[in-house]
């Protein structure tokens, strides 16, 4: 027969209890509720603000963080805002530890890819909760993880905490595009702001989730490098009642052709390998045979090719290229006089930007085809970078020791990985720049919701506010404060 309870005192009592062992759960985030709001409020203010580089302004960002550090007790010399012009502002603060140590730098950009309503099901700069998750542009890219950042500075500063290092944040401009990156900025005309031991970049990293169960923590310590490159046809045109063979279009088309049937050549490095050594272990029956069959040597041809077929570990394995504008023509009745399409390229390191631009023009075989390379500014050269991809990171153990005790406690069971972020990212620049880098994050996102630059982007409820839990741990067990 069915259980039934007379009153609500025992309901009360049994909730009461379980809510108590559920504190003791070492996975389970548990902020107070003004740290609950904080970081809700400037999630959401941060996502109502449009960052794009057509219509956006990363100083308003800027100006409305820099508030709230100033409102949390910052000194106004701590929190400068500053950039090249007055919609690509960029925040830096610092945070006063002890100073036994050389500081260390937390980046993450502010600036969001575009987002059309039309496209949508809410509109992507008003923030929504719904089904547990919050929506809106930025929620997994990376407004989420910025105001986990700003979240924890505040937190910290609030409770009097005294890290044995000072604490940089820089929060910046045109990392998705746009001519005035931020870091870029930053170290060319202001490096003694943000001169670090290492550099934490938020935009990297994260929690692999299947069906809900956390697999992977990610630690990036390597990513692929970024190139844009202009496909031009061109043809005298004329009447479209008297179609030639050279048409423009056409030599665009057939290009690309090639292209999507072109597949880039197996490789593995350092950190790629010691990602599929590791996914091994975690893996079973022929996904688990095939990763610990491309690190034989030979690698399997077999195993590559099966691999393949499941777009993250493809990405992983090898160079990509894909086509993502194509333009041509001025009227419906005329022979187009020009044809032009956009190719983009996660590129391996180790391996040029001009390197892959003359791989492009031997897979496209056609003569009547330009190759040029765009710039993260939009500039359209004859030629590219010859300088190759940055190496991996070498991960250090002072941030790597207090990382592995962070996630056996919160993800218990769950390995640290490295990974090479298939995409790219500021820690580019800032490894360039000699400051090794690695990026950490402590957002959870099942494998199948990757949203980033897609509509409908969003973020569970909450693995947002476990991620915001996580950085404060992280930050305090990093730097051995007070």
């Amino acid at each position: 027969m069915p259980l039934v309870v007379a009153g609500t005192g025992w309901l009360r009592h049994l909730t009461c209890c379980f809510l108590l062992f559920a504190a003791t759960l070492p996975g389970l985030a548990q902020l107070d509720p003004q740290t609950r709001k904080l970081a809700r409020d400037i999630f959401q203010q941060l996502i109502e603000i449009n960052t794009t580089d057509s219509v956006g302004n990363t100083t308003v960002a800027a100006k409305a963080v820099a508030q709230r550090l100033l409102d949390a007790g910052f000194s106004k010399e701590d929190v400068l805002v500053l950039g090249p012009n007055d919609r690509k502002g960029n925040l830096v603060a610092r945070f006063h530890g002890t100073g036994r140590a050389k500081p260390i730098l937390f980046i993450g950009h502010l600036d969001v890819v575009e987002a059309l309503r039309s496209d949508w099901t809410t509109d992507p700069f008003q923030f929504v909760e719904k089904d547990g998750y919050f929506y809106g542009r930025g929620t997994q890219d990376m407004k989420e993880n910025v105001a986990i950042l700003v979240t924890t500075f505040i937190r910290l500063k609030k409770q009097g905490y005294q890290p044995d290092r000072d604490l940089i944040l820089a929060l910046t401009a045109d990392e998705e595009s746009g001519k005035w990156n931020g870091v870029d900025w930053l170290l060319k005309n202001h490096r003694d702001l943000i001169e670090a031991a290492f550099v934490l970049n938020a935009d990297g990293g994260g929690v692999d989730l299947e069906h809900g169960k956390a697999i992977t923590f990610n630690l990036q310590a390597s990513e692929k490098l970024y190139g844009d490159y202009q496909l031009t046809a061109v043809n005298p045109g004329g009447h479209s009642s008297l179609p030639v063979p050279d048409n423009a279009i056409y030599h665009i088309a057939d290009s690309l052709t090639r292209l999507q049937a072109y597949t880039f050549p197996f490789e593995l490095n350092p950190v790629t390998r010691a990602y599929f050594v590791s996914l091994s272990k975690l893996e079973s029956g022929q996904t688990a045979t095939d990763m610990a069959a491309i690190l034989e040597q030979p690698p399997s041809a077999e195993a590559i090719a099966r691999l393949s077929l499941v777009p993250k570990y493809n990405a992983t394995l090898r160079t990509t290229c894909v086509a993502t504008r194509l333009s041509g023509g001025v009227a419906n009745n005329a022979l187009p006089q020009t044809a032009q399409a956009i190719v983009n390229c996660r590129i391996l390191p180790g391996h040029s930007l001009e390197e892959i631009r003359r791989q492009l023009i031997k897979i496209f075989d056609d003569p009547k085809v330009v190759v040029r390379y765009v710039s993260d500014a939009g500039e359209v050269t004859d030629t590219a970078e010859e300088s190759k991809g940055i190496p991996p990171t070498v991960i250090q153990p002072e941030m790597m020791q207090p990382l592995q005790k962070v996630v056996d406690r919160m993800w218990p069971g769950v390995p640290v990985i490295p990974i090479m972020q298939t995409f790219a990212s500021d820690g580019k620049i800032t490894s360039e720049a000699g400051l090794p880098t690695y990026g950490i994050n402590g957002i959870a996102t099942d494998i199948g919701d990757v949203r980033m630059h897609g509509k409908d982007e969003r973020v569970a409820v909450d693995s947002y506010y476990q991620g915001v839990e996580f950085y404060y741990r992280y930050v305090t067990a990093l730097t051995g404060g007070k």
